[in-house]
Formats: structure tokens, C-alpha cells, sequence
């Protein structure tokens, strides 16, 4: 049987190449509209941040996806992602 090939990407923040499963993608939108695209689909230019609450604060303090994506992120898309990352950590 054919092994299937899976997707990896990088992190911003670590540079490390992940699967997407383990990945957060955060994007913004043709109408300059920034959004997480949880099912990594979403029309508009990306970024790959890693599921992990110091990566995400790391990433809010440095603003590097606000430079990867050339807009100012706003404060509830960093809160919905550490609440993404909390919730993944209680199920596993």
C-alpha cells in the first residue's frame, strides 16, 4: 500500500518544519481581515505558528506575525490561540 505523504510547515517562531496537525495558521483574508484558519484551507497569505503557549507569547511579544502578514494582529486572535493550545492539552 502507497504511504501517503504528509504536509510539513514551519513555524515563524521556532523555524522548526511541523506537521500541519500540530501547527496553528493564522491568516489574512483578500479583504485585509485577520483570522485562524483551523481547517488550513482559508484563501489568503499564512502564517504557521506552533501549538505551544510560550511559542504564541513569544510570537505576540515579537510581533513577527504581524511583520509575516503585514498587518497588526489583533489581541483576540493571540487569546483564541492559547485557548486552542489549552483545550488540545486537556483532550491528549
Amino acid at each position: 500500500m502507497k504511504q501517503r505523504k504528509i504536509p510539513l510547515r514551519m513555524c515563524v517562531v521556532t523555524k522548526e518544519r511541523l506537521e500541519k496537525k500540530d501547527l496553528i495558521r493564522v491568516v489574512r483574508t483578500p479583504d485585509k481581515q485577520i483570522e485562524l484558519d483551523l481547517t488550513g484551507k482559508a484563501n489568503g497569505k499564512g502564517a504557521y505558528v506552533k501549538k505551544e503557549v510560550e511559542v504564541i507569547k513569544k510570537a505576540k511579544q515579537n510581533k513577527i506575525i504581524d511583520r509575516i502578514l503585514e498587518m497588526d494582529v489583533p489581541e483576540t486572535i493571540y487569546e483564541e490561540m492559547i485557548k486552542i493550545v489549552e483545550k488540545d492539552g486537556e483532550v491528549k
